[in-house]
């Protein structure tokens, strides 16, 4: 399946359906990353059940800690 991803055109396995399947692919903390869907910030706790779809375009946020 072919997104994009903070801009960037990006294949990823065909069997992912979720958000969460997708941050499981990419080996992200679900936790530490807010997902802009198509324009639309996705709540955390809707991850396991938010479809992703062939073209969807994403923005993931990483927040890092720091000082």
């Amino acid at each position: 399946m072919n997104l994009v991803i903070n801009g960037q055109q990006k294949s990823v396995s065909e069997h992912i359906r979720t958000i969460e399947e997708l941050m499981n692919e990419l080996k992200l903390n679900p936790q530490l990353v807010i997902v802009e869907q198509n324009g639309q910030v996705i709540d955390k706790q809707s991850y396991s059940v938010a479809p992703v779809n062939e073209g969807d375009q994403l923005e993931l946020v990483k927040f890092v800690g720091g000082g």
